[in-house]
C-alpha cells in the first residue's frame, strides 16, 4: 500500500527568511515563497489512466497525488513514478469506499476534516491566483527600478595581499619578526617578482596559498579599518607598505577598482519574482485581517494593532 497523505505544511510559513543579494536593497528577506499550486490541466489533456471498480483516475487526479507526496515518493524513472502514483490513488479510492460502508463520512470528525481541508484549498487557491497577478512584467520592472534607485554607488576594490600572522598582539618580538618578512617581501616584488607567485609561496593566510593571496572585489566596510584605509588610498597596480591589522602584518597590491553597479535584472528576477509574489498574498491577508472581527477566547484580548 502506499504511504499515507502526509502533512502539508501552512500555505504561509513563519521562520528565518531566506538570505538575498545585498544589492537588490529591498525587503525581498522578509518575504518567503509559498507551496506551489499545481496548474490547471490543459483542455483536452487530461486523460482517464485507470479505472477502479468504474471509478475513473485521471491525469489530473495523478497531478494532484504527486502535488501531495512527491517528496516522499522512492526515487524513480517516470514509468516508475506514474506506477507509483497509481498505485496509491488505488488504495486512496479503495480504502475511501470501505469508510463510506462505514458510514464515516456521516460522522463530526471526519465533516471537521472536510471542512478544514476545502478551506486550506480555498486559501492555496486564491494566495495563488493573488501570486499570478502580482507577477507582471511591468510590476517586476518597477521593483527593480526602484530598489536600484535608493542603491549607493560604493566603491569597490580588487586587491591581493600577503600576510604574516601574529597570533598574539602582545608578543613584540613576534610582531617585529612579522614586519621584517614583510618588508623583505616588498622588496623582493619592487625588484621585480610577481606579486601572485610570492603570495602563494609565502603567505600565511590558507585562502591566499590558492589564489595568489586574490581577495577579489571589495567594498570599505567589508574589511578591517586599517586594511581598508589603505587599499582605498592606493590606485590600481600600486603596492603597499608594512600594513598591521589585528591578524599581522600584511603588503597589499590593487589590481582593480570600480564603481558597484546593480546586479542586472534577469540576474535578480528570481527573487524580485518571490518578493512580489510573497508581497501579494501578506498585503491580502493584512487587508482581510484589518476587515475581519477576530476574538481570541482562550486568553484576554489585545489591543488592535
Amino acid at each position: 500500500m502506499a504511504p499515507p497523505t502526509r502533512s502539508v505544511p501552512p500555505t504561509i510559513p513563519t521562520g528565518a527568511p531566506r538570505r538575498l543579494p545585498t544589492t537588490l536593497a529591498l525587503g525581498f528577506a522578509a518575504f518567503m515563497a509559498m507551496t506551489a499550486v499545481a496548474p490547471a490541466q490543459a483542455p483536452g489533456s487530461d486523460t482517464v489512466i485507470a479505472k477502479v471498480n468504474g471509478v475513473e483516475i485521471r491525469q489530473s487526479d495523478l497531478n494532484l497525488a504527486e502535488e501531495d507526496i512527491g517528496r516522499d515518493m522512492p526515487a524513480n524513472d517516470e514509468a516508475g513514478k506514474r506506477d507509483y502514483l497509481v498505485n496509491y490513488l488505488t488504495d486512496m479510492l479503495l480504502i475511501a469506499k470501505a469508510a463510506e460502508a462505514k458510514k464515516i463520512p456521516d460522522s463530526v470528525e471526519f465533516k471537521q476534516r472536510l471542512a478544514f481541508i476545502r478551506n486550506k484549498a480555498l486559501m492555496e487557491t486564491v494566495l495563488g491566483q493573488e501570486s499570478k497577478a502580482a507577477v507582471t512584467e511591468p510590476a517586476l520592472r518597477k521593483i527593480y527600478d526602484d530598489a536600484t534607485k535608493t542603491m549607493t554607488r560604493e566603491q569597490e576594490v580588487r586587491a591581493r595581499h600577503i600576510l604574516f600572522r601574529v597570533n598574539d598582539p602582545n608578543d613584540q618580538a613576534a610582531s617585529k619578526a612579522a614586519e621584517d618578512k614583510v618588508k623583505q617581501t616588498i622588496e623582493r616584488i619592487k625588484k621585480g617578482e610577481d606579486f601572485g607567485t610570492l603570495a602563494t609561496a609565502l603567505t600565511e593566510d590558507p585562502a591566499g596559498k590558492q589564489d595568489g593571496g586574490d581577495l577579489g572585489y571589495f567594498t570599505r566596510d567589508q574589511m578591517v579599518p586599517e586594511f581598508a584605509e589603505v587599499a582605498f588610498s592606493l590606485e590600481k597596480g600600486q603596492i603597499s607598505g608594512p600594513v598591521r591589522t589585528a591578524f599581522g602584518w600584511h603588503v597589499l597590491k590593487v589590481e582593480d577598482k570600480r564603481t558597484r553597479e546593480p546586479p542586472p535584472f534577469e540576474q535578480v528576477r528570481g527573487q524580485i519574482e518571490q518578493f512580489a509574489s510573497r508581497k501579494a498574498q501578506v498585503d491580502l491577508v493584512t487587508k482581510l485581517r484589518a476587515d475581519a472581527k477576530v476574538e481570541r477566547l482562550d486568553k484576554p484580548a489585545e489591543p488592535k494593532k
